[in-house]
């Protein structure tokens, strides 16, 4: 395909062209690149090496106008593949919290606050980020790292030109590149590149590597480190050599448009999906100021972040630690599990015209297809119930689907695994209790519980169970985790695991604990008793989240990754939340 192809000035011969297109459906289109617009004499604009480097990749180039307006860019973004932060003028220094020195060039802050604006509304959907020139240190600076603002007089090294008087389609000096890389990997280990700048990045923001030095030791480019971070950024030009021809160049172009068209699918999965987190302790910041209907740097569980991770309903908890058991704490631990639920609901009746309680997997569906988010209602511990087999027809009346029959500790109806096995398993009243969620429809949870109460639950329940937010031993050895012959025993149930993201049940070493980690446990228990049984169970603002995910808006990597480790749509949407559904019917309908 020639690129801008100029036709002769006739309107017959124009019209005839455009009429002989024919249209391709959504799917098969190619994919959306945002770039950012420079801004020049009140005009929103972008060379034109830019859009011809997309075209040639096989993108859809998309001019992004300068604004500040919140609201516009948030939309613009919803059809964005991947963008790319272009070239300009010099960044203001006070975002940086310095002053100006004499040498800062011309630079314009509302520039600066559409692109830094931009940037962080994609980040928040995990939009694939190319950084050009004053991209890439826009980038390094949102992310927290430093500039120079003129690498001649605050740089002590003796510092090669960066500014050539060359074309830019032309080079001007060699960079040396990082082996092992991503950027090594597209370009190779030495390259010459053109330059146009006099600010650089000076310290590099956290979750990036360098990958790429100029002889002169300025940063010529980084990557993430963060797993499915999909963001590399560059000093230099490569869109005026990519246009010129330069096939190496160009590399950088045709990597990004594959990311885009991956995540364009993804996008379209999870549009197609039912994605469901089946744990989640929000609440517990409820006395922060946290609220379910927006963002707040507390919560990681909020319809925005819902919004942005593509995530269609989340299991909402009435925690409660456990504490004495006489009859005035046992009292209190009821009233409390009622607030929390009555606040719950509050909260999301406030924001109906987006969002609604779920009761059933019907009203799930039918939420998704209102384009609302849906919220379900649990209680993460039996503790609630007193000693009081009533209390969990009240608790079914306000709408809970599931109940956690513990938690830390052993409590009137169970064993915890961090108890001091106080039953032997399930209590009496325990016993009584799950036959009656068997009776109500409400499905039992098993995760905290021990070993012995997990297998008592399996002989007593007539219907699958859950463990709404749990891991594999095998994979970690954590108490909290299930061996192996308690997930074959859920599977022979007809139950499900919602692998959970909290740090500790995925890597011993809790502070590595990442996106890979959950593709590891999935991968084994899928593999010792398949894709029916597993589910996620994320335990955000409960001490939930890792490296690559860690809040709703970012529930979205977890596709990417097991996408990459072979699940097909089938296995996802299983795992997304059709096994968790399935478990609901079931327990709801009373039909085994």
């Amino acid at each position: 395909m020639k690129i801008n192809k100029v036709l002769p000035p006739d309107l017959e011969v124009l019209y005839k062209e455009v009429d002989a297109y024919e249209y391709k459906p959504l799917q098969d289109q190619p994919p959306c690149i945002g770039l950012s617009a420079n801004l020049k004499e009140g005009l929103s604009c972008i060379a034109n090496t830019y859009v011809n480097a997309i075209l040639e990749a096989g993108g859809i180039p998309v001019l992004i106008p300068v604004t500040t307006e919140i609201e516009v860019l948030s939309s613009l973004l919803e059809n964005i593949d991947a963008l790319i932060l272009t070239g300009g003028g010099d960044i203001n220094p006070l975002f940086c919290k310095e002053q100006p020195i004499p040498q800062l060039g011309e630079g314009n802050t509302f520039r600066d606050q559409y692109d830094l604006t931009l940037l962080r509304l994609a980040s928040q959907r995990q939009i694939p980020i190319l950084g050009i020139c004053r991209g890439h240190q826009l980038i390094n600076l949102a992310y927290g790292g430093t500039l120079y603002q003129d690498i001649y007089v605050q740089r002590e090294e003796k510092t090669i030109q960066h500014t050539q008087c060359l074309p830019r389609e032309e080079a001007s000096h060699l960079i040396e590149i990082k082996q092992g890389s991503l950027l090594s990997d597209l370009l190779g280990s030495e390259i010459a590149v053109n330059s146009f700048h006099h600010q650089a990045i000076k310290e590099v923001a956290r979750g990036f590597e360098v990958t790429a030095f100029s002889p002169d030791g300025i940063i010529e480019a980084i990557e993430s480190v963060i797993p499915y971070r999909q963001i590399i950024c560059v000093q230099w030009h490569p869109e005026a050599m990519a246009a010129a021809g330069d096939q190496t160049m160009l590399k950088l172009f045709v990597h990004l448009v594959s990311q885009a068209q991956s995540f364009k699918q993804i996008k379209a999965l999870h549009n197609r999906l039912i994605t469901l987190d089946s744990h989640c302790d929000t609440p517990m910041l409820f006395n922060e100021g946290v609220s379910l209907g927006k963002k707040n740097e507390l919560g990681k569980v909020n319809i925005p972040n819902m919004i942005e991770g593509k995530l269609d309903a989340a299991c909402i908890v009435a925690y409660l630690k456990q504490e004495a058991r006489d009859e005035h704490s046992l009292q209190k631990a009821t009233d409390k599990a009622t607030r929390i639920i009555q606040e719950i609901k509050r909260q999301v009746e406030e924001y109906n015209e987006i969002a609604e309680i779920a009761y059933t997997p019907e009203d799930i569906l039918r939420i998704k297809n209102a384009g609302k988010k849906a919220f379900l209602l649990g209680i993460e511990n039996g503790y609630a119930l007193g000693k009081d087999l009533a209390n969990l027809a009240c608790f079914k009346e306000m709408g809970i689907v599931y109940l956690t029959l513990c938690h830390n500790g052993d409590n009137d109806l169970c064993d915890s695994a961090k108890g001091n096995s106080e039953w032997n398993g399930l209590s009496p009243f325990g016993t009584l209790a799950v036959r009656e969620m068997n009776r109500l429809g409400i499905m039992i949870d098993v995760s905290h519980a021990s070993e012995k109460t997990f297998y008592d639950v399996i002989k007593e329940s007539r219907y699958p169970i859950i463990a709404s937010h749990s891991s594999s031993r095998t994979i970690c050895n954590h108490p909290r985790n299930l061996t192996d012959e308690q997930l074959i025993a859920l599977a022979e149930n007809g139950g499900v695991v919602q692998v959970c993201l909290y740090g500790g049940f995925l890597n011993e070493k809790e502070n590595e604990a990442s996106v890979l980690d959950v593709v590891r446990h999935v991968c084994h228990i899928a593999e010792l008793i398949g894709t029916d049984h597993i589910g996620i169970g994320s335990d955000f603002d409960g001490g939930g989240g890792i490296t690559g995910c860690n809040s709703s808006n970012e529930l979205i990597n977890i596709t990417k990754a097991l996408l990459d480790a072979g699940f097909s749509e089938s296995d996802l949407q299983k795992i997304w939340g059709g096994n968790f559904l399935r478990v609901m019917h079931i327990v709801q309908s009373g039909n085994k």
